[in-house]
Parts: C-alpha cells; structure tokens; sequence
C-alpha cells in the first residue's frame, strides 16, 4: 500500500558532496577509547546493558556514516527516522555556529529572534487554524503537553490511543504506546483507553477489502468511545502514518472517519507527526495526505533533522483561547532553546530552497516504491510492501499465505538477525523492527546511493526466502 503524491516539475533536490576521503588510523583509535568509555560508563535506552555491542560511528555526511573500523555505511535509517536532510548538512551547521556565537541560551519567558521564526514557520506549514506553538525538547515530551492541554481544554480525563503505536518513552507517552515496549511501565492508571487501528495487511476486523476495514475499524472506534462514555474522553491521539510501530498508512476514508467522531463527541483530537512529519511521507505533514485538519500536532525530530533536541505541539485557535486568560500550568527550562530553533530555522528553509519535500514524494514515487514493489514479486519472504515519500516498511515473513511473521510481535529472532547482518556486510545501516526491515533515508539522499542500498536489501532478502516455510 502507497501514496503517490502528484509531482511538480522541478529539479532534483540538492545533495552534499559526499566525503570520500578515508578514515584516519587516529580516528579509528579515537573511536576505540570512546567504544572503551561506552562501555564503562552509559547506561543505554532500551536494551539490556551487559550484551548490548553498540556500533562506534566515527563521521557522518549526507547518507553516509563510517562505523569504529572506518568501514563506509548508507544510512537507510535516518538514524532514529529523524536526520530528514542528512548528516551535517552545511546550512544548518552555519545557522548553530551562528547562533551560538549570539545567543547560546536565555530562559523560556523571554523572547528571542530564533524561537519566533521557528514558531512562524512552523504554524505557516501546519494545516488549518494551529498558529500557535509550544516548543518542548522533544517528541515525547510534545505528547504529554498535548494530553495535558486537551484534558485542561475539555475537563475530561481519559485518552484513546491505538494499539501498535509509539509515542514516547517518557511516563504517560509510554503508556499512550500501543506496542510491547509500553508492558513493563504500565500500571493502569494514566487514563489510556487502546483501540485496534485500521490496519489492512493484519485486519482485527476480519476484513477483506480496504473499504471493508474503514469501516470496521471507525465502528469499532466508536463502539469504545461509546462504551467508555464520550463525556469522560478529552482526547483521541494517532500517528498520522504509524512509525516505528509497521508505516501502516491508514486505507481510505479512515482519518477523515476518525476526525468526524472525535469532532461529533467533542474530543480533542491529536495527530502525532513526531516521525512523519516534516517531509517524512513526501508532504510537510503526513496528516496533509487526507486534508483533515487535527486539534493539535505534536512533532520532533524533522523540524530539525535531530541536530539539536526539539520537539512541540501546534494549537488550534480554539485551544489556544482556553489558555489566553488561563496561565498554563506546564514549562520547560530549555523550550524553544535558541540553537535547536537555529537549526529549525535553517533546516525548513534548506527544505524549500533545495526541495527536499518534493524530492522526498520523487522518491517514492519513483524509486523506492517500484523498486520494494519488485523485490515483493521476486522474494518469496516479503509479505507487504507499504509507504510513502521516504517512510516504507518490507515486512518479512516465512508463509505469505499464513502471514507467519520472520519474529514474533515485541521481539527479534536469529532468522531476522541474520537478514540485518547481511544488509550490514552489504554497506548498509538499516532500520529493524521485529518482522519489517524500513526503508526510511534521508529525504535528499543521491538516487545513486539509494539504488546502491536497495540492491544490498535485495540480497538480504535471498537470506529471508532461505527461510520460508511451504
């Protein structure tokens, strides 16, 4: 499943000169004493800390990263789906440079010329009437301000989310997560109702059709907004496209299905664009896709392209008057930090000016989806292909007839380890979630690159199909 966006006629966006030059033996020894200090002294997210062998990047440019032993890697990952431009591009290291040698910090209560174009620019590219901005240090953090407004907004209390979701690691963001990881930290009691998405490739719903599903789907939606009771409900959140839970893109009909119940039931209704925002899905917002204008946006990690934490949530109008009278009772010391809005600022303008955006659309609609839709049809391993712009999913299994996934929902398996180590011996830094391997570069990444990725996939794949059962 797609979007192929329409396409204006416009020239290739602007790729950075890629470095060449060979990494240093200094280097790669200053790369053994960081590995060293790692190992001694971090504590890493998500994973168990004493077999965790973390990979050593010694540089990183455009869609290349070069690991501890100077071996060059295309980075099919964004890293965390976030450096949107690539590494180090020049612009937006000019504009902290630049920044940094004004204005380092200065307190959240003041004004400060970066933090006031960013939020310009920012509500100038939001949809509908969010012209107002609240900057946070990053997605999670996003999403709770975003819970926390829409419950002072209504005085209501619970928050439907979906299951096979991902929205934060923090407190109530991680409760608001739809998948595995949310397990070990929920204790009951934030206030979070889960739904069942629409998700066509893995219907809940029995269905059989993308029409079928949509509809399914919204029933059930309203079924539990109608069981849990609407006056209790202040919001209702959803990735725009799913991230890291699967880059499902919702069939047709299905958000503007669920803009009318949370409109009909008075709920706020909050679209996570923290991964598929900015340019992500081959337009500014992935929520633009089906032209419904949401209460509240949170995003992240594009804004930017990761080069300085930041994240933020776009108001409506009718939120925002809530609060003009009303002190809000939320803050952070580092919002809208001047050197993360520098690069916000540089990083949207670099975006229009090289036509990042658009290129991104290119992309999919023009190389990545024909050339995963291929690999579909050669590789008895891939179950679905589905994406859009720059965001895609190959999702592996061993039985395309039963949809016995490659590793079980919530964890890994040694037949999907083997397939990343093989996208890693072919040059390639891939993006791994249980069963799927993504497809998710940087939007401006050389379409040379790109192709060169996609052939080390389709070798990969040979190892997938070793293990497919009849």
């Amino acid at each position: 499943m797609s979007i192929d966006a329409a396409m204006p006629e416009t020239a290739e966006a602007a790729a950075l000169e890629i470095t060449t030059s060979e990494i240093t033996a200094a280097e790669i020894e200053a790369g053994r004493r960081a590995h060293e200090l790692d190992r001694a002294h971090v504590f890493h997210s998500w994973q168990a800390q004493g077999p965790f062998a973390p990979m050593t990047v010694l540089k990183a440019e455009g869609s290349l990263v070069w690991d501890g032993e100077g071996n060059r890697l295309i980075d099919l990952s964004s890293q965390l789906v976030n450096t949107n431009i690539g590494h180090q591009h020049p612009k937006v290291v000019a504009a902290i440079q630049e920044q940094a040698g004004k204005l380092c910090t200065i307190a959240p209560q003041h004004v400060n010329d970066a933090r006031s174009e960013a939020a310009w620019l920012v509500a100038e590219l939001a949809p509908g009437d969010l012209n107002r901005v609240f900057f946070t240090n990053g997605g999670a953090d996003a999403v709770e301000h975003a819970i926390r407004m829409a419950r002072l907004h209504t005085g209501r209390r619970k928050v439907f989310s979906a299951y096979r979701s991902y929205h934060g690691g923090t407190h109530l963001a991680v409760n608001l997560t739809g998948d595995p990881r949310r397990l070990p930290n929920d204790s009951g009691d934030s206030g979070v109702v889960h739904f069942l998405p629409a998700y066509p490739y893995r219907s809940y719903f029995g269905s059989t059709t993308e029409a079928e599903e949509t509809e399914r789907a919204l029933r059930h939606l309203e079924d539990m907004i109608l069981l849990e009771g609407p006056q209790n409900v202040a919001a209702l959140i959803l990735e725009s496209i799913p991230g890291t839970a699967g880059i499902y893109v919702p069939p047709a009909g299905y958000m503007e299905g669920v803009r009318d119940i949370t409109r009909r039931h008075g709920i706020v209704f909050i679209a996570d664009e923290v991964m598929a925002g900015f340019g992500r899905s081959g337009k500014w917002f992935a929520i633009d896709h089906w032209n419904v204008v949401p209460d509240l946006v949170t995003f992240a990690k594009g804004v930017n392209s990761g080069y300085v934490p930041l994240g933020g949530v776009a108001i409506s109008d009718a939120i925002f008057e809530t609060f003009r009278e009303r002190a809000y009772p939320g803050g952070l010391t580092y919002s809208g930090h001047p050197l993360a809005c520098a690069a916000a600022v540089a990083t949207i303008g670099a975006m229009r000016e090289e036509g990042i955006v658009e290129n991104a659309a290119r992309l999919g609609a023009e190389v990545i989806g024909p050339r995963l839709r291929e690999l579909a049809a050669k590789h008895p391993s891939v179950g679905e292909v589905r994406g859009a712009g720059c965001f895609w999913a190959v999702e592996l299994v061993k039985n395309r007839d039963t949809r016995e996934p490659l590793a079980p929902y919530g964890g890994s398996s040694p037949e999907m380890n083997q397939v990343v180590a093989a996208l890693k011996a072919g040059g390639v830094l891939p993006f791994a979630n249980f069963n799927r391997i993504h497809v998710v570069p940087a939007l401006n990444i050389p379409d040379e690159l790109l192709l060169e990725a996609l052939e080390a996939l389709d070798r990969a794949l040979d190892v997938a199909d070793g293990f497919v059962e009849d």
